[in-house]
């Protein structure tokens, strides 16, 4: 037993392995998440907070301080007008991104529907967008789309047969799509027609043509070969 006010030891593995090494640093539950989100770019601690329900104060500030102290993330001041401090990842926390897609790939395959205990996160689509566009889908697709839920907004870019995904107003974009997170989920797994999202009013096209909505799932919903999401998500 830890005596009161005594730190604990770091724990590890102890086995001189790479992929032991890795879990000795990422492997405490909602490590990942915290990268996850990060992903989409810098964060300040309330943002992160808000994003994970049921982290807790101290567990987060834990989290933090141990990625810090391991080189994956570190503090800034956002320029003015802004001045907020934020936690962004570092070089080390960014080559992170192909372990976190293709985790997200795999893991797929277990989804099913909802849990009434699940919580649908905005930033997590985002990030699984990485995973499952469509190259195919996309050719010969230019366009940069303003994805608004809730108070929180995303910019989802695709050009060069490549997509891009960050949190913040778009630069410049061609689209501009205002609906809910169960909106985008629906969409995503195929289980709502970009037509008929539009008709009962679940997506509004502030700027941009009615094909918009349908050019932007078409490479950004799920897919052959990602698992039995899809057929799972439907029961």
């Amino acid at each position: 037993m830890v005596p009161r006010g005594a730190k604990s030891a770091p724990r590890s593995y102890d086995q001189y392995c790479a992929v032991a090494r890795g879990l000795d640093v990422i492997g405490d539950r909602w490590t990942l998440l915290l990268v996850r989100d990060l992903l989409l770019g810098p964060k300040r601690y309330k943002d992160l907070l808000s994003g994970l329900p049921g982290i807790g104060t101290n567990l987060l500030a834990d989290r933090l301080r141990e990625l810090e102290g391991a080189g994956l993330i570190e503090r800034t001041v956002l320029p003015p007008p802004a001045g907020s401090t934020v936690y962004q990842l570092t070089e080390a926390g960014q080559a992170l991104e192909p372990a976190v897609v293709a985790l997200g790939r795999w893991g797929a395959r277990f989804m099913g529907p909802p849990r009434k205990t699940d919580v649908l996160v905005p930033r997590a689509y985002f990030v699984a967008m990485r995973g499952v566009f469509n190259p195919q889908a996309a050719a010969g697709l230019t366009g940069t789309y303003e994805v608004r839920i809730a108070d929180l907004a995303f910019e989802v870019r695709v050009a060069g047969g490549r997509l891009s995904t960050s949190e913040g107003r778009a630069t410049n974009p061609d689209a501009i799509l205002t609906l809910a997170v169960e909106t985008l989920n629906a969409l995503m797994f195929q289980l709502l027609t970009p037509a008929a999202a539009l008709a009962s009013g679940r997506v509004k096209i502030e700027k941009g043509d009615q094909k918009a909505l349908e050019r932007f799932v078409k490479v950004v919903g799920f897919h052959k070969g990602l698992g039995n999401a899809r057929t799972s998500a439907r029961g």
